[in-house]
């Protein structure tokens, strides 16, 4: 009698097991990743209010084809630009502005900037909510002619952004190749 209880209770705590371990999946999460598929960067010229606009775009979005546009950034010497950036998904009709959700999103948000071998310095023009930068809009000075790269990342950092470029998922990254003219 006492195996058959004992037999009688693994059995029932087995049903409960598989009861409980056979419910759904729980919800997507809300904030699902977006496509990336264009960066476009409009550069304004502090001194002749001329723009330019370089851009990376890529239709199928990270690996499979390569990308079919993909600038250098040309850039004079000496000179202070005030940079906007535009993030699209083109897979999508109407096309999709993501920079709207990144800026709506500020406080889980934020651009770095990665001078490699050119004198570029850069500085934030847009915070979020919480006074904290986002990089949608950006000031950058040159310095000396030069040729390098400035990687432009976009992280997504909710509920842990604090500056630093460690922490949170990478959204997107161009490695844009860089130069500065006299």
């Amino acid at each position: 009698m006492k195996t058959k209880s004992q037999l009688l209770l693994t059995l029932s705590f087995s049903a409960l097991w598989m009861f409980n371990s056979c419910k759904p999946d729980d919800p997507a999460p809300t904030n699902e990743e977006e496509l990336i598929t264009s960066l476009v960067m409009n550069f304004t010229d502090s001194a002749t209010q001329q723009v330019n606009t370089f851009q990376f775009r890529d239709p199928d979005g990270a690996g499979g084809n390569s990308p079919i546009v993909f600038d250098s950034l040309q850039l004079k010497s000496n000179s202070t630009y005030y940079v906007s950036i535009l993030l699209l998904d083109e897979s999508k009709s109407p096309v999709d502005t993501i920079s709207n959700e990144v800026e709506e999103e500020g406080v889980d948000h934020q651009f770095f900037y990665n001078v490699t071998n050119v004198s570029v310095q850069t500085s934030y023009e847009d915070q979020d909510a919480n006074g904290a930068p986002i990089g949608l809009e950006s000031k950058w000075k040159t310095g000396v002619a030069g040729i390098g790269s400035v990687m432009v990342v976009l992280k997504h950092q909710p509920g842990e952004k604090n500056g630093s470029q460690s922490t949170g998922e990478t959204d997107v990254e161009v490695n844009f190749p860089t130069e500065i003219t006299d």
